[in-house]
């Protein structure tokens, strides 16, 4: 815990440039945000809601429930309180954020007290025992897009210094860092002799190496670094399919796998049912569903390519691509016109999380086209939990979690794609085989009182080290 002086910190050429930061603190005055304490159940996820005034979409994110009797055996309430650094849009309906959300769920369940240190931008979501501290915003940027850019690394050096300011002014039991913030956080967790969790939602270099001048020499540097980082966490914690990964760069590694909580709420028939006429879909017409962004390692060239090939044998379907950014929406409409215009595909903007069960209501297929990445996609939780047959790309990350018996993997390339979603369109008994079959094991192994136990055993695990 951070006690004390802080301890010298040992040189690390590449890291360098860091250490000024370590003496500057932001000149922007920044008041925690004070949320109530609740009860603490642990049968589901509990509900949050946004702040007045903080955002667009005022529905709660889950069902109230009410409070727990008795502690489920094998949970150990805390009481410390925890440095969360998420270097993101918080809250956003996206991948890491959606992540973030559910991490500070379970620890306020598990009576830690949590400091949510994120960026300036996002909804603010009520959550008991959450104080968020927002890093300075000199530049007034209003929105962040997904991977790598410059007002990301604009953001990145204000959050450095905000975490520098709150390790210097309050005692934590550790410090959990997610994606690029543990770099930052392994040093200054060593200074402040705070222990750190490294968050790693993705490889890092792997997502750098979309663009062209992290490739060659410099992703061999890349990759150098991030070995460097998973030896000096004194935990690691990845997303399902990284795992194999951390242990071959890195192999007497700490290392645990989140299995996140398939938790959002089924919807009603009569609910899919309303958002297929407001969508302007037939009732006869099947529709195969998309959720998530629309970068390009998700494979959303070879499934709008798969298009034509499915109509073809099954004339009467429309794909239902949600998750679109304004530009990248925009810009799949304009390069496949006749087929919006025949009502064959429908692009919808970014949804709030919690009308996504409403998408799912009306899927009779879901695809995960996935080209690349070994991190699995968090909407595979969705999938399984909504029984839904799915179709998905066979690559490392989904194998983590699917096999054949609860969906159909396959080829990257279009013909591959397509072949699978006729199969399944053509066959329902198979596709509600491999829907009950994906159900059974998201309510087996995705369960919400599942993933707070696995937040609590991390958290006594690293607590444990940090004690020795």
């Amino acid at each position: 815990m951070s006690k004390g002086g802080a301890a010298p910190l040992a040189p690390c050429t590449f890291l360098s440039p860091l250490v000024p930061l370590y003496n500057y603190i932001s000149a922007y005055g920044l008041t925690p945000i004070s949320l109530s304490r609740g009860p603490l159940d642990f049968t589901r996820e509990p509900a949050c809601r946004i702040s007045p005034g903080c955002g667009t979409h005022p529905a709660s994110f889950s069902p109230s429930s009410p409070p727990s009797r008795h502690l489920p055996k094998g949970i150990h309430l805390s009481g410390s309180r925890v440095l969360v650094v998420a270097p993101q849009p918080f809250y956003e309906d996206r991948g890491t954020p959606i992540a973030v959300c559910q991490l500070v769920r379970a620890l306020s369940q598990l009576a830690y007290d949590v400091d949510l240190l994120t960026y300036p931008v996002g909804r603010t979501i009520e959550i008991p025992r959450v104080r968020y501290f927002r890093s300075a915003n000199p530049f007034g940027l209003r929105r962040v897009p997904v991977g790598l850019s410059v007002a990301k690394i604009l953001l990145d050096v204000s959050l450095i210094a905000e975490l520098a300011r709150r390790l210097s002014s309050g005692t934590y039991a550790c410090i959990h860092a997610v994606e690029e913030a543990a770099f930052p956080a392994v040093l200054l967790g060593k200074r402040f002799r705070v222990p750190v969790i490294y968050d790693m939602q993705s490889s890092l270099p792997e997502q750098l190496a979309q663009y062209l001048p992290f490739r060659g020499p410099v992703q061999v540097a890349l990759r150098r670094v991030e070995r460097w980082l998973l030896r000096r966490a004194d935990s690691v914690v990845s997303s399902a399919g990284l795992a194999a990964r951390v242990r071959a760069a890195v192999p007497g590694v700490r290392l645990r796998e989140w299995q996140f909580a398939a938790s959002l709420p089924a919807a009603s028939q009569e609910e899919g049912a309303t958002l297929r006429a407001k969508l302007g879909i037939a009732p006869e017409r099947r529709v195969v569903l998309y959720t998530g962004t629309f970068e390009g390692y998700q494979g959303l060239p070879e499934l709008l390519a798969a298009i034509p090939l499915v109509r073809a044998a099954v004339p009467e379907v429309t794909f239902v691509l949600v998750g679109a950014e304004e530009s990248g929406g925009t810009t799949i409409e304009r390069g496949h016109v006749e087929l919006v215009r025949s009502g064959v595909l429908r692009v919808v903007r970014r949804q709030p999380r919690e009308r996504i069960p409403h998408y799912l209501a009306l899927a009779d297929v879901v695809v995960s086209p996935r080209s690349h990445g070994d991190n699995l996609p968090l909407k595979i939780f969705d999938y399984l939990a909504a029984g839904k047959p799915i179709v998905a790309t066979d690559i490392p990350a989904h194998r983590s979690a699917l096999d054949e018996s609860r969906a159909l993997l396959t080829g990257a390339w279009s013909p591959d794609i397509a072949r699978a979603i006729v199969r399944l369109l053509r066959e329902p008994e198979l596709a509600a085989r491999l829907g009950a079959a994906g159900r059974a094991h998201a309510e087996e192994r995705f369960g919400w009182f599942t993933f707070v136990r696995s937040v609590g055993e991390l958290y006594k695990e690293v607590n444990g080290v940090a004690a020795a």
